[in-house]
């Protein structure tokens, strides 16, 4: 665990990203499984998810997003070091999915590997990328979080199937000399929650065969009710730890962190791009004033500039563990 990083410099000179064409609604959903809007909306606040086309693999969509860091940090391939890809989901088992995405750039002289930590994965990599520059072992990174879990999905299990989508996120790292850089991480995991959350085959444990396929084991399993404990429990310590005044959480924790917060009864405002021009205005307040925290709920990153929502000092974008060994 990393609860300050003493060493700074490493300043995220570029992010892009990447998702499929393809949209599922709920609505869509609804006609697979038994299920509703309203249920997954109250639930998990999903309206819709994107799906990869036939063609489209995590390298591919991790290539994409890298293209856009890239581009915005003005930085060419080749001068990359290092590329980390955080997945769950590899193209295959080897080589890493990080291998094929430095075959598509001609990062010819950058190290590549992917790592392996589920949703908390590009935080993962984002805490490896910046030891490595802190280090001083290298100056120019490229770490992508990329999914096509589509592809591990059980479409007629509601329960999960609501859940996931397809797309791939990148950043590049760079040494800044004087750059406030990367504050303060906080790493976790627990194997003793192995079993809530897996994939049980593919493995050396149960490699495929008629039978396992027959069984389903080749699926995303999940026991909702022991998930969303464990994630509450993780993301209390966690925001208390914190102490910041910005909370932005990962897509479908926006509705648990605000449920948390009321069932703690701690003061906070919460805004998302769909929010009133009222409901802005009480964020803006709250981040000039620094009266309570602020939670805040968006895809895109001109939400800020469009509402100037600037002035927090501090910023934590929390991964919740959905997936529970990893925090």
């Amino acid at each position: 665990m990393s609860e300050s990083n003493q060493l700074q410099g490493c300043a995220i000179t570029g992010i892009g990203s990447y998702v499929p064409e393809r949209v599922l609604t709920n609505a869509d959903l609804a006609q697979m499984v038994d299920t509703n809007d309203e249920w997954i909306t109250t639930r998990t606040g999903i309206k819709q998810r994107r799906m990869a086309a036939e063609g489209e693999f995590t390298s591919t969509m991790a290539t994409a997003a890298a293209r856009k860091a890239l581009a915005q940090a003005k930085l060419d391939p080749s001068e990359l070091d290092l590329i980390v890809v955080a997945t769950i989901t590899p193209d295959m088992p080897f080589p890493a999915t990080a291998c094929l995405v430095q075959q598509e750039l001609g990062a010819a002289k950058a190290a590549a590997f992917d790592l392996e930590a589920a949703c908390s994965g590009f935080i993962y990599a984002l805490e490896v990328g910046r030891a490595f520059i802190a280090s001083g072992v290298y100056q120019n990174i490229l770490i992508i979080g990329a999914e096509k879990l589509s592809s591990i999905i059980d479409w007629t299990d509601r329960n999960t199937c609501v859940l996931f989508g397809d797309g791939a996120g990148a950043a590049v790292l760079q040494r800044r000399e004087g750059a406030r850089g990367v504050l303060a991480t906080r790493l976790g995991s627990d194997g003793t929650k192995a079993d809530i959350l897996a994939m049980p085959g593919g493995g050396c444990r149960q490699p495929a065969t008629v039978d396992s396929v027959n069984e389903r084991i080749h699926f995303l399993k999940m026991e909702g009710k022991e998930v969303y404990k464990n994630a509450v429990t993780a993301m209390t310590a966690a925001v208390g730890a914190a102490q910041t005044l910005l909370f932005v959480p990962r897509y479908f924790d926006f509705v648990r962190v605000r449920s948390l917060l009321v069932a703690e009864d701690v003061p906070f405002v919460a805004v998302s791009e769909y929010s009133t021009p009222s409901q802005v205005g009480k964020a803006r307040h709250a981040l000039q004033t620094k009266e309570v925290p602020l939670l805040l709920y968006t895809e895109r990153a001109h939400f800020f500039r469009r509402h100037k929502l600037r002035g927090a000092r501090h910023l934590a974008v929390y991964s919740p563990p959905s997936y529970p060994h990893f925090y």
